[in-house]
């Protein structure tokens, strides 16, 4: 143990000056993941649900991204309704969206979803105090009967729309790293790419590949593949929320968590987003996800932050 946190601290020590001094190599394949499908349509809204708009965006984003860099390729993890590589079971089906983007040796993997929130989409009922009426009751009080006054309240139902609306991009909690480090074995990056040490010294691809993750310095090196990633993600993670703002969206922001859902960021050896599209339980949001130029803005602004991210990290 203390091997290895001497090994890590030192690693993590020469983090931010390797991350100026390596060239990285170029993005050569991203991953374009449309999420949910088939029976798993993900969250509702009053008129369509999540998996249909995010086959919908999905397709519309590997084709610009195609045509936009042509000289990258563009794969994408589903292209038609149901799950991707034939499953029926939505874990089985993220598994192979990882293990896809991972076999492909990704660069990038830009994973599209919407959100929700409230208790149903659009909007609902409830009861609402509007007043209150007093009444009175005899009550024994002793050997006597006195009157008591009480109060019942008045209820009125009271539409509640619901509110929340914007934009959110996630990344991997870095609680998380262990599952990052396990899914860099899969898809260790090209040889042309440079690392650092402590010293300066140059750390070729072949030296940092991992076959056994118990080994406290394998994993301390490993580490440095896990960050450069997770700064990465969080890189074109704001760079997506920053054109979203610029297309008058509300956002809020790049986001770690630990959901289910998002299982794929920390499953798949490369940096990865996860990105909240809008709310489609709110009617304004889900409005713009379904329109043309709603879906053509969201693929405009996602492939201009691939555009910057490419020319500061690619």
């Amino acid at each position: 143990m203390i091997r290895f946190l001497f090994i890590a601290g030192c690693v993590l020590h020469c983090l931010g000056t390797a991350w100026g001094q390596q060239n990285t190599s170029s993005v050569k394949t991203i991953v374009v993941d449309a999420g949910h499908g088939g029976p798993d349509v993900g969250a509702r809204g009053t008129e369509t649900n999540e998996a249909t708009i995010t086959l919908a965006v999905g397709l519309k984003l590997a084709k610009a991204l195609r045509e936009t860099f042509p000289s990258i390729k563009t794969l994408e993890t589903r292209s038609t309704f149901p799950l991707p590589g034939g499953n029926t079971n939505a874990n089985a089906a993220n598994r192979y969206r990882a293990q896809f983007a991972n076999e492909n040796h990704g660069d990038l993997f830009i994973s599209l979803h919407c959100n929700a929130a409230g208790r149903k989409p659009g909007g609902w009922y409830t009861k609402k105090v509007v007043g209150r009426q007093a009444r009175t009751r005899m009550v024994k009080k002793g050997k006597k009967k006195v009157k008591q006054t009480y109060y019942v309240n008045s209820y009125q139902d009271v539409w509640v729309e619901n509110k929340a609306k914007g934009t959110e991009t996630y990344i991997w909690a870095v609680n998380k790293n262990d599952q990052k480090l396990s899914s860099l074995k899969n898809n260790v990056p090209d040889d042309d790419e440079d690392y650092y040490n402590e010293e300066g010294e140059d750390l070729d691809a072949d030296s940092l590949k991992l076959p056994d993750l118990n080994d406290p310095a394998e994993k301390a090196r490993m580490l440095i593949y896990a960050q450069h990633y997770f700064r990465k993600s969080y890189a074109l993670a704001t760079l997506v929320e920053k054109e979203f703002v610029a297309s008058g969206r509300t956002s809020r922001g790049v986001q770690q968590r630990n959901h289910k859902g998002i299982w794929v960021l920390q499953a798949t050896g490369m940096p990865s987003i996860l990105v909240e599209m809008g709310f489609i339980s709110n009617n304004d949001d889900q409005a713009y996800l379904m329109s043309e130029e709603g879906q053509n803005t969201i693929v405009k602004d996602i492939v201009n932050a691939v555009k910057v991210y490419l020319e500061k990290y690619g």
